[in-house]
């Protein structure tokens, strides 16, 4: 008989990878829809192409391996596109490394604390209202890269000069050829959708992109390319001097956005990939803890942020993908890409990428959603839109706290619901009924009720049907029973109070005033 040691040697058979051959396919196709945003993010974010490769490379490879929502595809997102060109104005390049290193590290500490479940609890309006704004600004600063123009620095100037800007490139054939191309992108995207399945298998962008710089070359068209070099020349490893601002509190306060609105987007998107299958759910706290170790590698390689990314996400899904090797295999694929065929990007045109994040930024706009929203929950549509405003009025940061203190004030102010109801008959005590639950934010409508009554008539308060009184209503009807009681001991009836109202008499006894 042979010995042990002359057995061949085992080694893994597909058998043990039951589902290689459905995440092989949907990393590819991950890769496809990835490839061209990765670039694009870059460009419009004002940093050089390799970073959004790097980011994307990241997402896939280190983030990908790590547990949390096993679908959700991660890298450089349209949602931080305004963001990160804000803070790289205000900072400059060579800050960014060390802002997204920090953000990271501060997911991390959140994941570790087990704070990722409480993003759950932010407003859908404010998420939705900031990914509004986002949109806004980003196809608001895109359609001036598309004709080739200098986009003023602020939201509400890109939108108020587009009009300008638009005859300005109507009436330049140096603006319109790339304005041109912007738009055949787009035409192109939008129309791939209502081709047959099979041809949908090959990303309708990824399709634009290739047209585009195929008729670039083809045509000799005047219009700007890629610039790109090496992905390892590209690496900015933070300095010393890179730290040192931060004793700039506005660098801080950036850090603070960076870390809440990706941690945000990736967790809501999450939540919307679990709609779309059938597989493990999403651990939260392990999901934001992947997100913050990516972040900090990417920080660590001076690469732009990232998040997880709903548009490769539900096409990781759509694609057939049934465990996390599809992300990591994607990341392989960035990363071999840009390893081996980096000049090829020189060959996509500028005003391609616009188009494609034209489109990327007008899906951020809940049109329809909105329209709904309005007709069931008119507060939560206004608060979107406030939210939205804001961030194209102000900025990124101070427009998502906005929209999240208008959400805490709508949601104290709902719990409020409160029906006062008045009844006299001319002749007995005035009746006064109170339902529902009291805050101090109905006070005043309590207290106009209350003083209006007359002074010389006994009143007869129900409170039997609320369901919460503060202490400050409290101390208000106290106040008020005392004042009115004072024409006599039986001036003011409580019937039925909650074990918190005010001085707890049995049913039908007078108030005790304190006298």
């Amino acid at each position: 008989m042979p010995s042990s040691s002359s057995r061949p040697r085992q080694f893994p058979n597909l058998r043990q990878f039951p589902h290689l051959r459905q995440d092989f396919a949907a990393s590819l196709v991950v890769f496809l829809v990835a490839l061209p945003l990765c670039i694009g993010v870059a460009v419009a974010s004002g940093v050089p192409a390799e970073l959004g490769l790097i980011t994307g490379i990241v997402g896939g490879v280190v983030t990908g391996l790590m547990r949390g929502s096993s679908l959700q595809v991660s890298g450089p997102a349209a949602g931080l596109t305004v963001l990160v060109l804000e803070a790289v104005r205000a900072f400059g390049l060579a800050a960014l490394g060390v802002i997204v290193l920090l953000a990271g590290l501060l997911q991390i500490l959140m994941g570790l604390l087990r704070w990722g479940r409480w993003f759950r609890a932010i407003s859908l309006s404010v998420v939705e209202g900031m990914l509004a704004g986002i949109g806004l600004v980003i196809v608001a600063g895109q359609l001036y890269a598309a004709a080739g123009l200098d986009a003023p620095d602020s939201g509400l100037a890109r939108l108020a000069g587009l009009p300008a800007a638009l005859v300005r490139a109507l009436t330049s054939t140096a603006n319109l050829v790339p304005l041109a191309v912007a738009a055949g992108t787009v035409l192109v995207i939008v129309g791939w959708r209502h081709l047959p399945p099979r041809a949908r298998a090959v990303p309708g962008a990824l399709v634009a992109v290739l047209l585009a710089a195929l008729a670039t070359a083809l045509l000799d068209l005047p219009v700007a390319t890629v610039r790109v070099s090496g992905v390892l020349d590209a690496v900015r490893v933070p300095g010393a001097d890179a730290f040192a601002g931060l004793a700039d509190l506005a660098l801080l306060g950036t850090v603070l956005a960076f870390a809440l609105i990706a941690s945000a987007e990736s967790l809501f998107s999450a939540a919307a990939v679990d709609r779309l299958h059938d597989g493990p759910r999403t651990e939260y706290d392990r999901e934001l803890l992947a997100q913050g170790v990516g972040n900090t590698v990417c920080g660590v390689l001076g690469a732009l942020p990232m998040t997880a990314v709903i548009v490769r996400s539900s096409a990781n899904v759509q694609a057939g993908a049934r465990t996390k090797a599809s992300r990591v295999l994607h990341g392989v694929w960035l990363l071999l890409f840009a390893a081996l065929l980096p000049a090829t990007l020189e060959y996509v045109p500028l005003a391609a990428l616009a188009g494609i994040l034209v489109h990327a930024g007008w899906k951020l706009i809940p049109f329809k959603g909105l329209v709904t929203l309005w007709r069931g929950h008119r507060g939560e549509a206004l608060v979107l839109v406030a939210t939205a405003v804001a961030i194209v009025t102000v900025n990124m940061f101070e427009g998502v706290l906005i929209g999240l203190v208008l959400s805490v004030t709508k949601a104290a102010w709902d719990a409020s619901h409160l029906r006062v109801e008045r009844t006299d008959d001319g002749h007995g005590p005035v009746r006064v009924s109170l339902s529902g639950n009291v805050t101090f934010l109905r006070l005043p409508k309590i207290l106009d009720t209350l003083e209006a009554l007359p002074g010389d008539r006994p009143v007869e308060l129900d409170l039997s049907g609320l369901q919460h009184l503060d202490h400050a209503c409290r101390a208000a009807l106290e106040t008020w029973a005392e004042r009115h009681s004072a024409a006599g001991p039986d001036s003011v009836r409580l019937h039925g109070p909650p074990e918190h109202a005010p001085g707890r008499p049995a049913d039908g006894e007078p108030a005790r005033t304190g006298s």
